[in-house]
């Protein structure tokens, strides 16, 4: 499986982070620049209206000569006008006195005068903002036969008194402009993790036996797209493998079996001719190992594949108790003692036949190598079902422990072909445990011989 570009993935995850970051920086600094507080260049739709108010007006008083009547009548028709985008219009000569009466209460008035005091060049004519008041000029004018300096006031909705605040604290703007890119820092994440989490729930389900193709995990990244195609290519080829190889031990199960019939009818038929023989007798038992041996090759392969399909919620008592009062009854039957704990009342989720059938192998494995005694005990610890077997036999030497769940591997000791086993009772327990994504693990027993444990996961309680 070819895995994700880890690199490039986190190379453009980080530069996303620092470009988004760049632009959250730049939105501050640059924020206080379109302050309309501060002078600027008048706009030029704005700059087209003062233009045509100064060309009506030396239309309007082309032939009047005194500029108090002029500055009276431009008063007269500010104060007529009741809208609120209302404009007027002020003169001052070309010394920057203002042409007008002193109106010391008057708003436009004062911010007229800190205008000009500031801005006296019709070769570059600003503009700026006083709380509602918009100033701008100047633009030079004749009327009444002199040269003056026109300028505009206009009453200004925008902006919202809330963005001239954060304009005055930039600590607000920043906390602001951090609250709009934080969603989509955290949804740019989320867009980024979706995939590797579909990726995580597809290795889940493999690890639990599902061996299915998803077509979703060939959305998103590149790098992901890569992952997810390499990922259902190598569950497809996965699958394949599987079913080739029931398909071969099928097979070979079936031309296994037919010689094997055929061998054991010769073997009746040459003891009812000749009688019972040690020769007859070890032929029929060689037989009899060779077809046990078969169908645990099968069992074992059935167990690698298709467990998840029959997966139930049990309680941990419908699973084991039956199982343990038989293994209690074979103990006895052949003169052992076997000691059980009581079984924790949790449910597990598994494949019912296929759990009890490796704990069986487990259990019925000590009660025929234990001397006297067999303990089996349960345990739960953080919703994990510790299953201990353990004996009184000769155990198994600590340096073969880890591989006797090997399929068809004997220790030197006991466990020989004298035992009449096939080898593979404890490889299929193991495969089985694996297959509910539990562990198992092999050592020397306190009471003596071979100690199996097993830890499961339990369902959450609810």
């Amino acid at each position: 499986m070819r895995l994700p570009h880890i690199t490039s993935l986190y190379g453009r995850i980080f530069a996303i982070f620092w470009f988004t970051m760049f632009l959250v920086t730049l939105a501050v600094l640059a924020l206080p620049h379109f302050d309309p507080r501060k002078t600027r260049d008048i706009e030029p739709t704005h700059f087209d209206r003062m233009l045509e108010i100064r060309d009506r007006m030396q239309q309007v008083f082309a032939d009047e000569r005194d500029v108090k009547a002029i500055l009276k009548s431009l008063e007269e028709r500010s104060y007529r006008n009741t809208d609120d985008d209302k404009r007027r219009v002020f003169l001052t000569d070309l010394d920057g006195t203002i042409m007008s009466a002193d109106r010391r209460n008057d708003q436009s008035y004062r911010s007229l005068r800190n205008f000009v005091s500031m801005i006296d060049n019709p070769q570059q004519p600003q503009q700026k903002l006083y709380g509602k008041i918009l100033i701008a000029g100047p633009l030079p004018v004749t009327v009444a036969g002199g040269d003056y300096l026109l300028y505009l006031a206009t009453r200004w909705s925008a902006p919202p008194n809330f963005l001239l605040q954060l304009f005055d604290h930039p600590f607000r703007l920043l906390l602001v402009v951090m609250l709009i890119s934080t969603p989509f820092l955290l949804w740019l994440a989320w867009a980024l993790s979706q995939p590797a989490r579909r990726l995580e729930k597809a290795a889940q389900r493999v690890a639990k036996g599902v061996f299915e193709i998803d077509p979703e995990l060939e959305k998103g990244t590149s790098e992901f797209r890569q992952a997810g195609t390499s990922f259902n290519h190598m569950v497809e080829a996965v699958n394949t493998m599987i079913c080739r190889q029931q398909r071969l031990l099928s097979d070979i199960s079936h031309e296994l079996r037919s010689p094997l019939t055929r061998l054991r009818m010769a073997q009746a038929l040459a003891t009812r001719k000749l009688g019972e023989s040690s020769d007859l007798t070890r032929i029929d038992t060689e037989a009899q190992r060779l077809e046990l041996m078969i169908g645990k090759l099968l069992e074992l392969s059935r167990v690698q594949v298709d467990s998840h399909i029959k997966r139930e919620e049990q309680p941990l008592s419908s699973l084991f108790d039956a199982l343990l009062a038989d293994s209690q009854f074979e103990a006895e039957h052949m003169g052992k003692e076997l000691q059980t704990s009581a079984i924790p009342n949790r449910r597990i989720s598994c494949h019912p036949q296929l759990l009890t059938s490796a704990v069986e192998n487990m259990v019925r494995n000590a009660i025929h190598y234990g001397e006297r005694c067999i303990k089996v005990s349960l345990e739960v610890q953080a919703d994990t079902l510790l299953l201990r077997v353990e004996d009184d036999g000769d155990g198994v030497p600590d340096e073969e422990l880890d591989s006797i769940f090997r399929p068809f591997y004997r220790v030197s000791t006991a466990r020989d072909r004298h035992s009449g086993g096939a080898g593979l009772g404890l490889a299929i327990a193991e495969n089985a445990i694996r297959q509910h994504q539990g562990t198992i693990r092999a050592a020397r027993s306190g009471l003596g011989g071979l100690l199996v444990e097993v830890s499961l996961p339990l369902l959450t309680k609810s």
